[in-house]
């Protein structure tokens, strides 16, 4: 059998790995930390909540990105990424630490006018963060070298502003809680991403901006917003 066309695989290096991690689907928690879900107008516990963007949304370790089209209010969302490493369905949050193969660190982009006009019309807002270029991501941390994440600092820095500071052991829904609660909903396979989160301070980012994410210290990504081109 022949493809009319040769198929794209979006995949991730590992570090440390001359292998790559191919990505399958890529998930994203709602609202997970308490100060993020208050500045946009929610309570501090609701159950989690997923959307999702699709795998070839993703740039690995991109020194630029372009401003996309169709917004003039475009939102940064740095979060903590878990690489998912087997597959599994109604995991228990006792046992999801053995379906994580690793970690990322991501910015999850998001057209917020778009989406404040697709929720105020109760449509769909797909197309407010599942666009093209919409999730920067930096290289796979193998699980053996960061363990059983319960805390840690994350950053975002906009032109050496900081922007966004926070700690995971922050977020509303732990690590294995999403792991668990998302394979309740479908099978989680190796492959699979989970966007865990962002703290407060989200905000709008313009072309020709410069946007820093760090992790406990570490800088893990820094990349440039340029003018949309076709």
């Amino acid at each position: 059998m022949s493809y009319a066309f040769e198929p794209t695989i979006t995949s991730i290096p590992i570090e440390g790995s001359s292998q790559k991690f191919p990505v399958r689907r890529v998930y994203c928690v709602g609202r997970n930390y308490v100060e993020h879900a208050i500045e946009m107008g929610h309570s501090e516990r609701e159950a989690p909540f997923f959307f999702t963007k699709p795998a070839d949304a993703l740039v690995v370790n991109p020194e630029s990105i372009n401003y996309p089209s169709m917004t003039k209010e475009l939102h940064h969302e740095v979060e903590l990424v878990v690489a998912v490493g087997k597959d599994g369905a109604e995991i228990n949050s006792e046992n999801a630490w053995g379906y994580v193969f690793g970690y990322a660190l991501g910015i999850d982009l998001t057209k917020r006018d778009l989406q404040a006009d697709f929720k105020s019309k109760s449509r769909p807002w797909d197309l407010a963060k599942g666009f093209d270029q919409s999730a920067p991501i930096s290289s796979i941390i193998p699980f053996k070298e960061l363990g059983k994440l319960k805390e840690g600092s994350i950053e975002l820095s906009v032109n050496n502003e900081l922007r966004q500071q926070g700690n995971i052991n922050q977020m509303i829904w732990s690590i294995p809680e999403v792991i668990a609660e998302l394979s309740k909903h479908i099978e989680l396979k190796a492959g699979d991403l989970i966007f865990t989160g962002t703290p407060s301070g989200v905000g709008e980012i313009s072309r020709a901006d410069n946007m820093e994410v760090y992790f406990k210290g570490k800088k893990y990504l820094n990349l440039t917003l340029k003018q949309y081109e076709k």
